[in-house]
């Protein structure tokens, strides 16, 4: 077969430079992969260490100098400096290039696999911005190279290789990919392709929706609203932020041709506005919903509220442009599920293609928020729209929406209207109202400027068309008494200095009507402060972190079975609660050989205990030292928060722990009462015996934690200094037992069995033992309803309702507290001597 000669030019450069008589790398040759494109970075040893990064584009590897390696954190700019390229027999090139040729030192393949264009890659590579995604073994998600001045005309034209925000991204403080993972990938099975993939047309980085089952789309769809806040978030690298557009709200439907347009309140404005639906009927979305903002941009392209009002005083409007920054559903496919940066990025896509200028796609920007919100305002918007990036897409007023306003501006609605004075004609001013917590209107003030004089000459004939006798407002309420009252319809945008103590408006400005908004949804508009919905976010931040300890994602074999009948909790469910509660669960895992208790069948099923890793590895779970158990298989310890998932993957339901720690395994390091009561004991005498064993130990000057058990009973835990060994321990806490039943018979029993603890309660401390486990806190239990065993603070205890007073469905409220409870645990340890002394107890260990 005859050589391709524009492929001979190419690589023209890199075979001049080598010779290939005498250092090992091919001088050609290599297979592309059918449907797919090739990627590698080479970490190369030479004069300085540096990293080669390839992209396979028309038959070779186009090649970048990477001298600090990539990095996962969106905030750092890599230098990325274009060589020649290289044929594509290179990518799986390791070895040793001897000394005095080019290049000369030690490549390793550093990492491999496929890249995916966003956008036309040709014309991105021609302008000097090719963005693309990666499927290696150690990168993945969105990247940018971006050339530097942009004039490629440079021998070695310098670009710069940045992450992009996804769920791939890494803070730098926080993980190095070139240090955490230096090794080579070439031992490593190959990697499936993506998906077919073109250099001149390429997809853009979507969530593969083409896996799930197609859903009907719905008629009508409420929007998603933004929470007022007074600050920005403490840390802003986790959200995304746009301009806030001064108009209407508007959803957009598409389905088999027919686009049908409806404000946030749910009317159909489709007739409205003709251009619109002809614009986005051009766009590539056979079905879906848009969600976006329809303004009327001045000749700086700066939203006008009042041409938009304007605009739909006509029977039809016209210029007006759509600025969508949300896509709800398309083609079949339900997205709202998704983090908000995967469904814009789909989108973009959509809006790419679009065949009209009205559609436009809502910009993100990567900024210090009062850095935006100040030029926002500079430009006549009405400030910045933060959204966190992995949020899904909720039919409510939502905190992972949040809106950081240029000043006080809102809707009122219009009370009535005082007569004009000197030369004005129409109206003096409106007056303006809000619903109070009551649902009562309450007086907020009046609005005498900002209205032109053909503003008042309508608004005088639509307000007297709403005349009423009657004050809207309570008795006594100080206002001009030569007021005309209406009919509380029209709602009037209005900005202002400040509201007062009496709940007034002042330095009011009209900007006009609005009617895409309920007259009943008006209230005073009061922020939110920021500090407490990022402290109630903590659960979802600690189950971001977990989610993202590991490069990967999960798979999760049948999500949707059911595991527990009672609560309809599935395997998906319990997957991501662990997610959640991985980071507060692991500081009482962490060091503790662990047994993991599976359940198949699920709840109700039968249950087994594994102590020991089987064939099947599961990730972030690992074996101990064998000699910590001698003479049996290594003991398991739960390494990494995905350990947690992994083994729910395999079907673990909960995870148990030894009262001692691996590096001392024979000196417990905690002492542990599981009060467990028998056939007729009601809940109050739980508590009370809790209350009983507490007293008891604080008489011995032992420190006790509470938590509950998940199941029928609570646990008691003491704190120890590693003195004493599983003998003393175990001793020592059946002692404390048969005290407690010596001393009040009619509630405790020392011994074990369900006919000892008939109206009873057993207080075990068989978990005392060598090799003995405990249910860990925050883990789930396999029983009906899922209880889940929780830390408690002692004054919490009559608030109890059960053992299993929180569930996997209802912890959330609970995850504001944390370990919180226990604040103290390690600094309360002690030795157990002197309670011994006082018990009269003695023991050889």
């Amino acid at each position: 077969m005859a050589k391709d000669p524009h492929l001979a030019d190419a690589l023209a450069p890199y075979q001049r430079k080598r010779n290939f008589a005498l250092t090992p790398e091919p001088a050609e040759g290599g297979e592309p992969v059918a449907g797919a494109l090739q990627y590698v970075i080479q970490k190369h040893w030479a004069s300085r260490l540096h990293y080669d990064l390839r992209l396979e584009i028309d038959g070779r590897m186009k090649s970048w100098a990477v001298p600090k390696g990539p990095s996962l954190d969106p905030a750092d700019k890599r230098m990325a400096v274009q060589v020649e390229d290289h044929p594509m027999a290179y990518n799986t090139f390791e070895g040793q290039i001897p000394p005095k040729q080019y290049g000369a030192g030690k490549v390793i393949v550093w990492d491999r696999g496929y890249w995916v264009p966003v956008g036309d890659a040709a014309e991105g590579y021609r302008r000097g911005q090719l963005k693309f995604e990666l499927h290696g073994h150690k990168l993945q998600g969105r990247w940018t190279l971006v050339r530097m001045h942009g004039k490629g005309s440079e021998k070695q034209p310098p670009w710069l290789l940045i992450k992009e925000h996804d769920r791939f991204e890494r803070p730098a403080a926080e993980f190095s990919v070139v240090e955490e993972m230096p090794d080579s990938v070439s031992a490593l099975p190959p990697l499936n392709a993506p998906r077919p993939a073109g250099i001149a047309r390429a997809a853009a980085l979507q969530p593969q929706p083409a896996r799930q089952a197609k859903v009907p789309l719905p008629d009508i769809l409420a929007p998603q609203l933004a929470t007022l806040v007074d600050q920005a978030p403490a840390d802003t690298t986790e959200w995304l932020w746009e301009l806030k557009f001064d108009g209407y709200r508007l959803l957009a439907r598409v389905h088999q041709g027919a686009v049908r347009l409806f404000t946030r309140n749910g009317n159909d404005w489709t007739h409205r506005m003709p251009e619109l639906v002809k614009a986005i009927g051009g766009l590539p979305l056979s079905s879906g919903w848009l969600d976006g903002e329809v303004v009327a941009v001045d000749a700086h392209g700066t939203p006008d509220f009042q041409a938009l009002q304007n605009a739909f005083d006509a029977k039809v409007a016209r210029d007006l442009v759509y600025y969508v920054f949300d896509l709800p559903y398309a083609d079949g496919h339900d997205l709202r599920g998704l983090p908000v940066l995967q469904r814009r990025e789909r989108l973009r896509a959509v809006v790419e293609q679009g065949t009209s200028d009205r559609v436009r796609f809502s910009e993100g920007f990567e900024a210090r928020p009062s850095d935006l919100v100040s030029s926002a305002c500079h430009l006549g918007f009405e400030g910045v729209i933060g959204k966190r990036k992995s949020a899904p897409y909720v039919s409510r007023r939502s905190p992972d929406w949040i809106k950081l306003k240029c000043g006080q501006r809102q809707e009122f609605v219009v009370a009535g209207y005082t007569d004009p004075q000197g030369a004005r004609t129409g109206i003096g001013a409106l007056l303006l109202a809000v619903h109070g917590d009551d649902g009562a209107l309450r007086y907020a003030g009046s609005v005498g400027t900002g209205f032109s004089e053909r503003t008042l000459k309508e608004l005088h004939t639509r307000l007297h068309a709403l005349q009423t006798p009657r004050s809207p407002f309570p008795e006594g309420t100080a206002v001009d008494k030569k007021a005309h009252w209406v009919k509380p319809r029209l709602l009037a945008e209005v900005s202002f200095a400040e509201w007062t103590k009496e709940g007034r408006i002042r330095h009011s400005v009209f900007h006009g009507l609005r009617t895409d908004k309920p007259v009943r949804a008006i209230a005073q508009e009061k922020p939110q402060a920021m500090a407490a919905i990022e402290k109630r976010q903590a659960p979802r931040k600690a189950a971001k972190a977990a989610s993202a300890a590991w490069p990967g994602a999960l798979q999760i074999s049948h999500p949707e079975r059911v595991i527990d009948a009672a609560s309809g909790t599935t395997k998906l469910d319990l997957v991501r609660y662990y997610a959640t509660v991985a980071p507060l669960m692991m500081e009482h895992l962490q060091g503790r050989p662990v047994s993991l208790v599976r359940a198949p069948e699920g709840v109700g099923g039968g249950l087994f205990f594994q102590k020991h890793l089987d064939q099947a590895s599961l990730a972030g779970v690992r074996p101990l030292d064998p000699a910590l158990d001698e003479g049996h298989a290594p003991l398991l310890e739960v390494v990494r928060p995905e350990g947690l998932l992994s083994a729910a993957q395999m079907n673990v339901l909960e995870f148990h722990t030894w009262n001692a720690r691996k590096d001392r395994i024979e000196r417990p390091d905690r002492m542990s009462f599981d009060l467990d009561p028998g056939e007729g004991v009601p809940w109050e005498a739980v508590l009370e015996a809790a209350q009983l064993l507490q007293v008891m130990l604080a008489e011995l000057h032992l420190p006790a934690f509470l938590k509950t058990s998940g199941g029928k009973g609570l646990h008691v835990v003491v704190p120890l200094k590693r003195l004493q060994g599983w003998a003393v321990v175990k001793g020592f806490s059946q002692a404390v037992v048969q005290h407690l039943a010596e001393t009040i018979p009619a509630r405790f029993v020392a011994r074990s069995g369900p006919r000892n603890r008939v109206g009873k309660i057993f207080v075990d401390y068989l978990r005392n033992g060598r090799g003995a486990t405990t249910v860990s806190a925050w883990s789930a239990r396999s029983r009906p309803g899922m209880g889940i065993s929780v830390p408690v603070a002692w004054k919490e205890l009559g608030t109890l309702t059960s053992g299993a007073h929180w569930t996997v469905r209802t912890v959330d409220e609970r995850l504001r507290q944390g370990n919180a409870p226990w604040q103290g645990y390690a600094a309360a340890a002690v030795s157990l001597s002197g309670a011994m002394r006082l018990l009269g107890y003695s023991a050889k260990d």
